[in-house]
């Protein structure tokens, strides 16, 4: 807690989701602290970070950033935003900030982050969590933002809503970050990881195909609800309250999305860069492995996006 009695928030990893939310909360004057690295952390520290949207945007000069955990001290929540291809790193890097009380809140894609961060820093300190916001890194400490604001999600891992999981709600509300306030937390992950996955898989195996394309061909979109009534069928039999007409609920979700958006993971492969394979399409084709069941949409999808992120590799 930090002197004015407001609690102090770590953000780890300053891409386009942390310096998107960290930067709401310290323009609203909350204690913020980024855990950074290279190029954005040269830029944070020269300069700030700045959010566009549009012709608005909006600014924080200057913003406590350093690459040493133990230069930002202990705090009370954290925002792990780090990439899944980064999250073992990010774990081992957390331990000075911290302290007997510290949440850490998971924010990454896909279901399988939660279990992995406890494994390293114990269950009881992880507050597992979802965001929702398009958001795009256009340079160091620079992110173009379109659509309404961003959305966090948490909750105590059983989906309990403590005193903790209150004040940091209270803390995003006042910072102009949309709450939302999941009855069951492992069911709104997985609704998410079932609307996400196939399309983002989809759209990198098509070369980089749209939402928009990829929903108005015949072909592809039953490609799509089927990939999401694989998940929803592995969620269930893996114990996942997912309601019934789960599949239906995410395809009215994604027509109503805008037809140019793309997802995270069919840009990352398209650069050729690192990307959350192994945590969306790999974990779709595992988690049904570990029920008992097959996944062919996605086992599909997988092995050409390996093989794509294989070849491209070896040409590099």
């Amino acid at each position: 807690m930090t002197e004015s009695g407001g609690p102090a928030i770590a953000v780890a990893g300053a891409g386009a989701v942390g310096t998107y939310f960290g930067g709401r909360l310290a323009a609203a004057g909350h204690d913020v602290r980024f855990l950074a690295r290279g190029e954005n952390l040269a830029a944070l520290r020269r300069g700030g970070l700045r959010v566009t949207n549009g012709s608005s945007g909006w600014s924080v000069p200057r913003v406590r950033a350093s690459d040493d955990a133990h230069d930002l001290g202990q705090v009370d929540y954290v925002l792990l935003c780090v990439k899944t291809s980064q999250l073992p790193a990010a774990v081992d890097a957390l331990g000075p900030l911290l302290g007997e009380n510290t949440a850490v809140v998971t924010v990454q894609n896909g279901v399988e982050a939660p279990e992995q961060v406890a494994a390293g820093i114990g269950r009881a300190r992880v507050l597992p969590g979802m965001a929702r916001v398009v958001a795009t890194a256009v340079g160091p400490g620079e992110v173009r933002h379109v659509g309404p604001p961003g959305a966090l999600g948490f909750a105590e891992w059983d989906s309990a809503v403590s005193d903790r999981v209150v004040r940091l709600r209270t803390v995003l509300r006042d910072a102009s970050v949309t709450v939302t306030e999941p009855r069951d937390i492992w069911a709104a992950l997985w609704a998410k990881f079932l609307l996400v996955v196939p399309v983002g898989s989809l759209g990198a195996v098509t070369g980089g195909a749209t939402i928009g394309e990829l929903r108005s061909r015949p072909g592809t979109r039953n490609m799509l609800i089927a990939g999401m009534r694989e998940i929803h069928e592995t969620g269930i039999k893996l114990g996942i309250e997912l309601p019934a007409d789960c599949v239906d609920t995410a395809t009215e979700l994604m027509d109503r999305q805008s037809p140019d958006a793309t997802s995270s993971l069919q840009r990352d492969i398209l650069a050729g860069g690192p990307s959350e394979l192994e945590a969306w399409t790999g974990a779709a084709v595992r988690l049904a492995g570990r029920a008992g069941l097959t996944a062919p949409v996605h086992e599909m999808l997988y092995e050409l996006l390996a093989m794509r992120e294989a070849t491209g590799r070896r040409g590099r």
